[in-house]
C-alpha cells in the first residue's frame, strides 16, 4: 500500500508541473515496457486497445475481471504510475471498484458517463455522485487516486443534447465538485471549444491526440501553448502501429500471398 500511495502522489504531482503531461496509452506488457523504456514517467491503459488485444469489444465488451487481468499484468511489469480506463465502472459499486483497481496496481482511473451495458448516459448528478463515491473510497484507503472523470456529451452531440458544449461544461463542473482530479470531455471539435472548456474549470483537462501528427487536437507544442496539462492517445497509438506493421511486413507478402488473399 505504501508503494501505491507513493505512485498515486507522483501521478497527481505530474498533473501540476510546468510541463504538459503526456500519458501514452498502452494495452499490454510489451507496449507498457516500450513506453517506459522511451522515457515516459507514467502511462495509461485504454479500454479500447486493451479490449482489442484480448479479442473483445470496447464499450464494456470486457468484464471487470477481464479488464483487471490486463491492468494487473501491466502494473506488475513497470515501475511507474499507471492510470487505467475502467469505462463506466462495469456496473460495480464505487468502493468495490476502487479496492479492486488498487489491488491490481493502478493509481488512476478514467470513468465515463456512458453506461454501455445499459445503453444509456448517466444523468449529471448520477455521474457526479459516482465520482464522489469513488473519491471517498480512495480517500478512505489513503490513496490519492487520480480520477479522470470523462463525459461523452460532445461525442453524443446534438443527437442527445441540444447544446453539447454547455452540457459538457455542466458535467465537468459537477465532477470537479465531486472530487475528480482531471476532466476528460472526449471529442473536442476545435481549439475554440477547447479554450471554452478550459475556462470552465481549474482542473487539468485530458485531450486525446494522434501520436504522429496530433490530430485532431494539435501538436504537442500547440497543446502546450493552449495550456493543456494532460494528453493521451486513446486507441490511436495502437492503430498507428497497426499501419506500421502493414508497411513493414507488406514487402514480404509477395505474389503467393497476394494470390492467397484473392482466393
Amino acid at each position: 500500500m505504501s508503494d501505491l500511495k507513493s505512485l498515486a502522489s507522483d501521478l497527481l504531482r505530474l498533473h501540476h508541473t510546468d510541463e504538459t503531461l503526456v500519458l501514452p496509452t498502452v494495452w499490454d506488457v510489451w507496449s507498457a515496457r516500450a513506453v517506459v523504456d522511451a522515457g515516459f514517467p507514467a502511462l495509461t491503459i485504454g479500454s479500447h486497445p486493451l479490449a482489442d488485444s484480448r479479442g473483445q469489444q470496447d464499450g464494456e465488451g470486457m468484464t471487470l475481471d477481464d479488464a483487471l487481468d490486463g491492468i494487473r499484468r501491466i502494473c506488475s511489469a513497470v515501475r511507474v504510475p499507471v492510470s487505467a480506463d475502467v469505462e463506466s465502472g462495469y456496473d460495480t459499486p464505487a468502493a468495490e471498484l476502487v479496492e479492486r483497481v488498487l489491488d491490481a496496481g493502478a493509481v488512476g482511473i478514467n470513468v465515463e458517463d456512458t453506461v454501455h451495458s445499459q445503453g444509456r448516459v448517466r444523468e449529471v448528478a448520477e455521474h457526479a455522485d459516482y465520482i464522489g463515491a469513488l473519491r471517498q473510497a480512495a480517500d478512505d484507503a489513503g490513496v490519492e487516486l487520480v480520477i479522470n472523470a470523462r463525459t461523452d456529451a460532445l461525442l453524443h452531440g446534438t443527437d442527445r443534447f441540444p447544446d453539447p458544449v454547455a452540457e459538457a461544461i455542466t458535467r465537468i463542473r459537477a465532477c470537479e465538485e465531486a472530487g475528480a482530479r482531471c476532466l476528460y470531455p472526449v471529442k473536442i471539435p476545435d481549439a475554440a471549444t477547447l479554450a471554452t472548456l478550459m475556462e470552465a474549470t481549474s482542473l487539468p483537462l485530458n485531450v486525446t491526440a494522434h501520436p504522429v501528427d496530433g490530430a485532431p487536437s494539435g501538436s504537442l507544442q500547440e497543446l502546450r501553448d493552449a495550456g493543456v496539462r494532460r494528453v493521451t492517445f486513446g486507441p490511436l497509438l495502437q492503430q498507428a502501429l497497426t499501419q506500421s506493421v502493414a508497411e513493414l511486413t507488406g514487402p514480404w507478402l509477395g505474389r503467393a500471398g497476394l494470390a492467397d488473399q484473392s482466393d
